[in-house]
């Protein structure tokens, strides 16, 4: 096993790529398997590079040492010796002709003239920009997250510049510029620039407490998850009051298992339809891009087709809340069976396709994270067809069948006033998600985390039953809401759907067109990626202003269930909870993409979520 020769965090001088030139890098770290040290330059920019392109500081100062003279007084007798040889003859290594000095000395004024007319020609061929035009390029889903190669062009913009200028107004003889051109046709192997290839690398830094605390999480998710709907059961669902276990026959059931399938397959088939425009996802470390069909209002919309057939012919629908924690189990052991199906098959899958944060090589860890980013059969993509469409989509079916079981359960003619608020509030929300549903190629989830245990039972049992609590309790918990009370939350819940689609949208368009004319007011940071950080608008405002306004919807949801019971609020807690983790993993992913842009950024905008709080 090899011996690294430098440690994380010492501070040595890193040989930019393509290059001679040797800069003050700071290691961060060092993969054991591509055998390349990760280093950091100054202006954030963070690279790979061989341990042979790596010298210590010691080196570059003992060479400056070794360079000048040994000691003063050989200096010194160096210069009195040459004082005393004779008047008429010249030093040694200093004889030449007239006719040589004096084209020395033209040599050193066709040089001056030609850099005094380099920089005047600069001066009037260089176009005035500004800082909206330098960063007028392609939506994000087109940008590559190589920062390497975009400095580099960078560096090396102003050297072609002044080549050019050079060339077309150059004030050599043709025979000097022939030789020139021989010289430099047998150094071209030398000058020529060698782009930086993005090795995949081990994940080192484990998150959700690693490797026990994955391995924890596999049982206490979805034991959550039944204690939760256990509890909506009770005639009391207070937090002391604990349900008695049911048996275990009652919680599985063939056609209840059936019925999901059913509804997964269902799902699929609608996603695979050739309606809605297809776009391509952001760039994977090998510069492939995945392309994915937008189509997830029209299946909605066939799925709310479908589901008043079902009503018409009379199906009872109601015939999810008598048997919901049947169905949940139902959902947790295909999650289960999809979690082993896909690291079964992420252990054949090519390098370049693992997940950066689910590669560490412990089997537990891998499971629950994700071992494979974008498993596909095919065309179609198992991760971003599990995100959007049966959970999501089914959670709004979910919220229609608990309406319908309180009409029946309590003789109702038309459903209660709080039973009416919370499905219309998450209606808008299951809505405006597949509306925008391009917006998702561009997350965490798609881009960074892999597809296992943790998506696919969020996706398919977390999201359906969990996000339904308010509405599930509301059946066998009725709770009265006066009209000025409603009009209250649901101006709370526009506040929070405002803060959550504008500042999202003033994103969004910000990133696919800087030089919009509408965007001329906003303020922002760049960056060595060519991406600007907003620091006015909402995101001047916080860090997260999505995040506040998901908060602020998620208070309003619960709030038509009352104050009796702290159980319809566990949707806000987790929530607070999940996006206060969401938001430390964004700190930790922008710190390393955009280095000392990102602490300028946080300098401007000090609050992450909450203003003047957190």
């Amino acid at each position: 096993m090899p011996i690294r020769k430098f440690a994380d965090g010492e501070v040595v001088m890193g040989r930019w790529p393509g290059s001679v030139l040797y800069y003050e890098v700071q290691v961060t770290s060092y993969d054991d398997v591509a055998h390349l040290y990760t280093v950091k330059y100054k202006d954030g920019t963070e690279l790979a590079l061989k341990e042979s392109d790596i010298r210590s500081q010691s080196s570059f100062k003992l060479r400056k040492s070794q360079s000048s003279s040994s000691s003063p007084s050989r200096r010194s007798s160096s210069r009195s010796r040459s004082r005393s040889r004779s008047p008429g003859r010249p030093a040694k290594g200093r004889r030449r002709s007239a006719s040589q000095s004096r084209e020395h000395k033209d040599d050193k004024k066709k040089t001056i003239q030609e850099t005094s007319l380099v920089l005047a020609v600069l001066v009037l061929l260089k176009p005035s920009e500004n800082n909206t035009k330098r960063y007028n390029g392609e939506p994000e889903s087109t940008e590559k997250n190589d920062t390497s190669c975009i400095i580099l062009e960078q560096k090396l913009k102003p050297d072609l510049e002044i080549k050019r200028v050079l060339e077309q107004y150059s004030l050599r003889s043709r025979k000097d510029d022939k030789k020139t051109e021989e010289i430099f046709s047998e150094k071209k192997t030398f000058v020529a620039v060698k782009p930086v290839e993005k090795v995949p690398s081990k994940t080192k830094e484990l998150e959700f407490g690693g490797r026990i605390g994955t391995f924890m999480l596999i049982f206490l998710l979805p034991a959550t998850v039944f204690y939760l709907l256990l509890m909506c059961k009770q005639d009391d669902p207070s937090l002391l009051n604990v349900p008695p276990l049911p048996a275990l026959e009652s919680l599985w059931e063939w056609r209840v298992f059936g019925i999901f399938l059913l509804w997964f397959f269902l799902q699929a088939v609608f996603s695979l339809l050739p309606i809605g425009k297809v776009v391509e996802g952001l760039p994977l470390s090998n510069g492939r891009k995945l392309q994915y069909r937008i189509n997830g209002v029209y299946a909605f919309i066939l799925t709310a087709a479908a589901i008043g057939v079902l009503l018409y012919f009379q199906f009872e629908l109601h015939y999810l809340y008598d048997h919901f924690m049947q169905f949940a189990v139902s959902a947790a052991a295909f999650s289960l069976a999809l979690s082993i199906y896909l690291y079964v098959r992420s252990l054949k899958a090519p390098e370049e396709e693992l997940a950066p944060g689910g590669n560490s090589g412990y089997f537990i860890y891998d499971f629950f994270t994700g071992h494979e980013l974008n498993p596909r059969i095919g065309s179609f993509d198992l991760k971003y067809f599990c995100e959007l469409r049966p959970g999501l989509i089914g959670w709004v079916v979910i919220n229609l069948a608990m309406l319908l079981a309180e009409m029946k359960i309590h003789n109702l003619s038309m459903p209660s006033l709080s039973m009416i608020l919370v499905n219309s509030f998450q209606l808008l929300y299951v809505v405006d998600a597949l509306w925008n549903e391009e917006a998702i190629l561009t997350t965490m989830d798609i881009t960074h985390d892999g597809f296992g245990f943790m998506l696919a039972f969020g996706d398919l049992v977390w999201v359906p039953f969990v996000y339904s609590l308010q509405a599930f309790y509301l059946v066998g918990h009725p709770t009265t809401v006066t009209w000025p009370v409603a009009a209250a939350i649901t101006v709370l819940n526009c506040v929070g759907y405002y803060i959550f689609r504008s500042a999202n949208s003033q994103k969004n368009n910000f990133r696919r067109n800087p030089a919009d004319p509408k965007l001329a007011n906003l303020k922002f940071i760049p960056t060595a990626t060519g991406k600007g950080l907003l620091v006015t608008g909402w995101w001047g405002f916080v860090r997260h202003p999505n995040y506040l306004g998901d908060i602020i919807m998620a208070l309003a949801w619960s709030l038509p269930c009352g104050f009796n019971h702290i159980l319809p609020y566990f949707y806000v807690i987790y929530f607070i909870c999940l996006l206060v983790h969401r938001e430390a993993r964004d700190e930790h992913h922008c710190k390393q993409k955009y280095g000392l842009a990102w602490e300028r950024y946080c300098q401007r905008v000090p609050y992450r979520i909450f203003p003047y709080i957190y």
